[in-house]
């Protein structure tokens, strides 16, 4: 599914510091580089979003989180059992991620989406995004690529023509700590992360 005209359009897109949208297997998204704080800024104005929250790091290959997170045998477990898929998982993150990123907190959220458009993308920018769902703060998120026109107009540069697969938002687990905690059940439960810890899965 290699779309090199569009992943050259959005790429031009991001190199100037601005924002790009996509579908995911889950809800549509928006997307910039996770090393431009320019683009950071923007997307925190056009979300209209509190400063204390921050975004997800989505990645094309479950091989890169290393590169950005440090992860124990047991998160090796999770991530070998349900990424790509519809999972964001909390972990710790290597000192080389700007603290923006992750608010001065150490933790990150890491994705790799079950969506092959979206994997081919980052790979062909050979760089990580930053990516929330296509919303305004505390407003429901785009599904298709028509709905994010609406809410974003020219505020958002380039929009894959691409829907969304419409499924809840991810899973939230948060791996930071001793106990696996679910911040937020999505298409993935507790009772399939158990699973996968005691081996069952």
């Amino acid at each position: 599914m290699l779309l090199i005209k569009e992943f050259a359009l959005a790429k031009s897109v991001l190199d100037d510091s601005q924002v790009i949208a996509f579908p995911t297997e889950t809800v549509m998204g928006l997307g910039i580089y996770f090393d431009d704080f320019k683009a950071y800024e923007l997307l925190n104005k056009i979300k209209e979003r509190p400063e204390d929250k921050p975004y997800t790091l989505m990645l094309g290959d479950i091989k890169d989180i290393e590169k950005y997170a440090y992860i124990t045998s047991r998160d090796r477990k999770i991530i070998d059992a349900f990424m790509p898929g519809p999972v964001t998982l909390l972990l710790k993150s290597k000192e080389s991620v700007h603290g923006y990123v992750t608010h001065n907190t150490g933790v990150i959220g890491v994705r790799v989406p079950d969506m092959e458009l979206v994997r081919e993308l980052i790979n062909f920018l050979h760089k990580p995004l930053l990516v929330p769902s296509a919303n305004k703060s505390g407003k429901s998120p785009a599904l298709t690529s028509k709905e994010v026109i609406e809410i974003f107009g020219d505020q958002v540069k380039y929009v894959f023509a691409q829907d969304s697969l419409r499924q809840k938002p991810s899973t939230i687990i948060d791996l930071t700590g001793e106990q696996v905690k679910i911040l937020r059940e999505g298409p993935i439960s507790i009772n399939d992360i158990n699973k996968v810890l005691k081996g069952e899965f």
